[in-house]
């Protein structure tokens, strides 16, 4: 998949959750909904992105939840 097309996705999913009063509640919410409705190559595609040229193009949020999610597969592997 383009992975400006999931830098996107991970935004649009990140705007939802940053209406949350609580921010870690939504950083959270961000990392859990990748993990759990993204099939695991558009997760690794975004994280090796991330990995690779930062996370430029990605919300302050989204920066975070992306971050969360690869802090939780280093942890799983």
């Amino acid at each position: 998949m383009n992975v400006e097309r999931l830098i996107d996705m991970a935004n649009d999913i990140a705007n939802f959750f940053a209406g949350d009063p609580d921010r870690e509640a939504g950083i959270d919410g961000v990392a859990n909904h990748l993990r759990k409705f993204w099939e695991p190559r558009m997760r690794k595609q975004l994280l090796a992105h991330v990995a690779a040229h930062g996370p430029a193009g990605l919300n302050e949020v989204a920066q975070a939840g992306v971050a969360k999610l690869a802090a939780m597969s280093a942890a799983a592997a």
